[in-house]
């Protein structure tokens, strides 16, 4: 077989492209971003099961630490390692790494389902795993792009990463309902359920893929992913002990260590830039950030990451400790219907964006990428507008237009990043645009966080104190409760717990009170009710965020450029 010059070096030209491969291609990678997202959300609807399992109460002051890093560690963890991995791809293998993800996360769900410890060792061990299962995660979803875009001629690119796109999302909101069904029947079946597919596609994967794409062996750039990971980690990592309170604070910020991680983090990602710079064989080629249409586009997702990636548990919220229990639900069935409630959204992403990624094939990604960040910035003002108990016919229109307007984004905004970059850097490229995802969604959910928690410490505490004192709890004893850190009032909400409950249980005071002052602040509506005002204070703040967030991708995306060519890079 002959040879060819590529960037100066010499490679064996890839096989031709065939239908059947395209499609083996295209059904493992999406059965893998499908099976990665769906285990991102499956553990979070889980949770209560979860540490009902192992013993432990997540809402008590000591254990917050646990439940936040059973939420961020699978995310932080997809943030910091998919852009190495894709580099590593590039090296020796897109396949070869791709298919050694499904045999890591395959092992690690099995690891997760025989916890042999109790209380806070068994939390200990699931966190641990889980971040083997997401390192195995960001395996798959930091080379299936370069995969897809090696098997794929440009114009069907589009489509094909449209289906992809629609995975990962699909996978998300699967894995509320799914989540919901099987920690009813066993909290370990959350982590069964990917032992049998897992087994299968890892299978499948070693016997049918292959590596078609360039590869260009080279040493690792210690240095620089060295300092990439630690610092990405460090600011992370102060993210998530940032919402935790502290020091009598509602939360976290003022923590020495919070300041110390985000200082360190900050200083070695711009290490990271001068080592690039100056290495032979960086880890992140930065001569890709010249090329027009990757910069806007990674630019364009890290906005669209930011304004939505913590929208999920902004809405599980409404629904779960507000909407559901107003409207006669019970707490602990809130949970999986909120995951129900929650479908329109993934309706509208599905058929979106398969569509305008086979649209953007034949007239160019620029176009339909801006217009849905526009729709998407329009779905938020509308549920900007929206009352806190808002008729739910209104709520799945907007979020449906959420869907589409994400599917809009999402599969141009893709085909457009891989197709722009020289084959040899594929890998990386797909890498880099999924660590901007990643870390935009980690991100978001620590400012959406700490956005509602800042606007509930101003308003909860004096009603709920009022509240409680209405219903014959002593001042002093209802002051107390009230003033608790509202974190966890947020995240009962999202356990599917009653939070007057939860928060009078160790204090005695439920069987000193009359049966009708019982029935009321256990009931359906005496939390929802004082939750909902505080809470749509910080909902306007948090919409209002995403939609200057959603212009922002827009605008990023209209600089893409009219249409998507190969660039050659600049000589170093």
């Amino acid at each position: 077989m002959s040879t060819r010059q590529i960037d100066g070096i010499e490679s064996t030209p890839p096989p031709p492209k065939d239908d059947r491969y395209r499609w083996v291609a295209l059904s493992n990678t999406t059965a893998a971003v499908f099976m990665s997202a769906l285990d991102g959300s499956i553990v979070i609807i889980s949770l209560p099961a979860i540490f009902r399992g192992i013993g432990l109460d997540p809402l008590a002051p000591e254990n917050i630490g646990f439940l936040l890093w059973m939420i961020m560690g699978y995310r932080l963890v997809q943030a910091v390692a998919v852009t190495t991995l894709g580099r590593l791809g590039d090296m020796f293998g897109r396949v070869r790494i791709y298919n050694l993800g499904f045999v890591v996360f395959t092992i690690a769900s099995i690891l997760l389902s025989f916890d042999p410890f109790h209380a806070s060792a068994a939390a200990v061990w699931l966190i641990g795993w889980r971040i083997l299962q997401a390192l195995g995660g960001s395996m798959l979803t930091g080379n299936s792009a370069a995969i897809l875009t090696d098997a794929f001629p440009a114009e069907r690119r589009g489509f094909a990463l449209g289906l992809n796109q629609v995975a990962a999302l699909a996978g998300q909101l699967t894995g509320l309902v799914l989540g919901g069904l099987l920690a009813a029947w066993d909290w370990r079946a959350v982590f069964w359920v990917n032992v049998p597919v897992g087994l299968f596609f890892t299978v499948w994967a070693y016997r049918k893929l292959r590596d078609n794409g360039e590869r260009h062996p080279g040493r690792i750039d210690w240095w620089g992913n060295g300092s990439f990971a630690i610092g990405l980690s460090a600011i992370l990592i102060a993210i998530t002990i940032g919402l935790q309170p502290y020091g009598g604070h509602t939360m976290g910020w003022s923590n020495p260590k919070v300041i110390t991680l985000l200082a360190v983090g900050a200083g070695l990602l711009v290490a990271f830039v001068f080592i690039e710079k100056h290495v032979a064989e960086p880890m992140i080629e930065l001569g890709l950030f010249r090329i027009r249409a990757f910069t806007a586009g990674n630019i364009a997702a890290l906005c669209a990451s930011l304004a939505q990636g913590g929208l999920q548990f902004i809405l599980i919220i409404w629904l779960q400790g507000i909407w559901l229990p107003l409207h006669g639900y019970n707490y602990e069935d809130t949970p999986l219907w909120a995951g129900i409630f929650l479908l329109p959204l993934t309706l509208g992403f599905f058929v979106s964006g398969p569509l305008t990624g086979a649209m953007s094939d034949r007239f160019g990604a620029r176009g339909f990428a801006t217009m849905g960040m526009i729709v998407f910035g329009s779905s938020f003002v509308g549920l900007l507008f929206l009352p806190i108990t808002f008729p739910y016919w209104a709520f799945a229109i907007l979020i449906a237009l959420n869907g589409v307007g994400t599917g809009m984004f999402a599969a141009p905004n893709t085909s457009s990043i891989m197709s722009s970059v020289p084959a040899r850097y594929r890998g990386v490229a797909s890498g880099m645009r999924a660590t901007f995802q990643n870390t935009g969604t980690a991100l978001s959910i620590g400012v959406f966080f700490s956005l509602m928690i800042v606007g509930l410490s101003e308003h909860l505490p004096s009603a709920m104190s009022a509240g409680l004192q209405g219903q014959g709890v002593p001042a002093s004893l209802a002051g107390d409760v009230a003033n608790l850190p509202p974190v966890a009032s947020l995240f009962s909400a999202i356990l599917g717990v009653n939070p007057i409950e939860h928060l009078l249980a160790g204090t005695g005071v439920l069987p000193t009170l009359t049966d009708a002052q019982q029935a009321t602040l256990t009931g359906h509506s005496f939390f929802p009710q004082l939750l909902s005002g505080p809470f749509h204070d910080g909902l306007v703040v948090v919409f209002a965020v995403s939609i200057g967030l959603s212009l922002c991708a827009a605008v990023a995306s209209a600089l893409r450029g009219p249409r998507t060519a190969v660039e050659p890079l600049a000589a170093k």
